[in-house]
């Protein structure tokens, strides 16, 4: 059976408008899309890409969101999307707090793996596109190509000499996907 070529987004800073430091989306009236995102998953999608959302949700596991309120976020997140003709393949989020050691909570793989598995996916065909280091590293790890885009956590081009991976790519928005993913 053929592999899929997929484009895994981090999702707070990526797709919607990142919370305040040590706070989290709880709610869909909290939800913003960030702009170009509609845009870029119609495109990829048009492409043949499969979309993928990998998110780490640690709110859950310190009691200040519940999953079934997370997955109403993602229910009317993909509705929405879906609206405009983005088709989102799978959302997967890791539930758990650092203490936990899972291995689904970037920067380790899990997530990506998973979908990876799940969706028949080759990740040596795929990109991961995260606004922060840990997003760059579950992607590496995972055999994607990877994008750093400047719309979240990092708001600036970052000293990357710092990270354990560098990212293939550097972009402002997801409006320059089109230029990175072929």
């Amino acid at each position: 059976m053929k592999k899929h070529k997929a484009v895994f987004f981090d999702r707070d800073g990526v797709i919607n408008k990142k919370p305040l430091p040590h706070s989290y989306i709880l709610s869909w009236k909290e939800f913003k899309l960030l702009p170009y995102v509609k845009e870029a998953l119609v495109d990829l999608n048009q492409r043949g890409f499969l979309i993928v959302i990998v998110s780490n949700q640690r709110g859950i596991a310190r009691g200040m969101l519940r999953r079934k309120d997370l997955e109403e976020i993602h229910a009317r997140m993909t509705g929405e999307l879906k609206k405009v003709g983005a088709v989102v393949n799978g959302v997967y989020y890791c539930s758990h707090n650092y203490s936990d050691n899972c291995n689904c909570r970037k920067p380790k793989p899990g997530m990506l793996l998973s979908a990876a598995s799940d969706l028949n996916i080759d990740t040596s065909q795929s990109f991961m596109v995260g606004d922060s280091e840990d997003d760059i590293a579950a992607g590496k790890e995972s055999g994607c190509k990877t994008v750093l885009v400047l719309t979240g956590e990092t708001e600036d081009v970052p000293q990357t000499k710092d990270w354990g991976y560098r990212p293939d790519f550097v972009i402002a928005d997801l409006k320059g996907l089109q230029d990175v993913i072929s």
